[in-house]
């Protein structure tokens, strides 16, 4: 692994904290799945973790919440406490366990008390400012690459004891 040094204007996720830190951003973050926008915000939140590229998740009130269904699947994240995840689906077309959310997380992560993060590779566009985004390596890891962020990221085959 050799830390790529980023250029003017660009973030290392080799300097983002471990433990994570959630701070919020007012950078357009957009969700489509099968031709309709699902998710459409200002006012995100970005979840920053050594080694990840951002997790950004969108207030409940600017997600089309009735594309979203209830999955039974939980996770457990040792900073943020427990998850809980929705298929998405629109139409004929279903993404399962495509996005996720914190009920009751853990003080420091309090801010994003229900807000709601999307798998990019399981949707059909996700954009931060207009910006298509790359899917995070690998299929547990939501975040979102964009060319203002540099690596090398966590989540392709090898990377699992980083």
């Amino acid at each position: 692994m050799q830390r790529i040094p980023p250029a003017p204007g660009q973030e290392s996720v080799w300097d983002y904290p471990r433990p994570p830190r959630v701070e919020p951003t007012s950078k357009h973050l957009r969700v489509v799945f099968n031709g309709v926008v699902i998710a459409d915000t200002q006012r995100g939140q970005r979840v920053l973790e050594t080694s990840h590229p951002p997790v950004y998740y969108f207030p409940p009130e600017d997600v089309q919440v009735q594309y979203l269904l209830p999955s039974a699947r939980q996770t457990f994240c040792e900073w943020k406490g427990q998850g809980a995840y929705y298929h998405v689906k629109v139409g004929d077309r279903q993404a399962d366990n495509a996005a996720w959310y914190y009920p009751k997380p853990t003080p420091a992560f309090a801010p994003i008390c229900n807000y709601i993060a999307f798998y990019a590779a399981l949707m059909d566009e996700c954009t931060v400012d207009g910006v298509v985004v790359i899917p995070q390596p690998g299929g547990f890891y939501g975040g979102w690459i964009t060319p203002d962020i540099v690596g090398p990221f966590k989540g392709a085959p090898g990377t699992w004891g980083w």
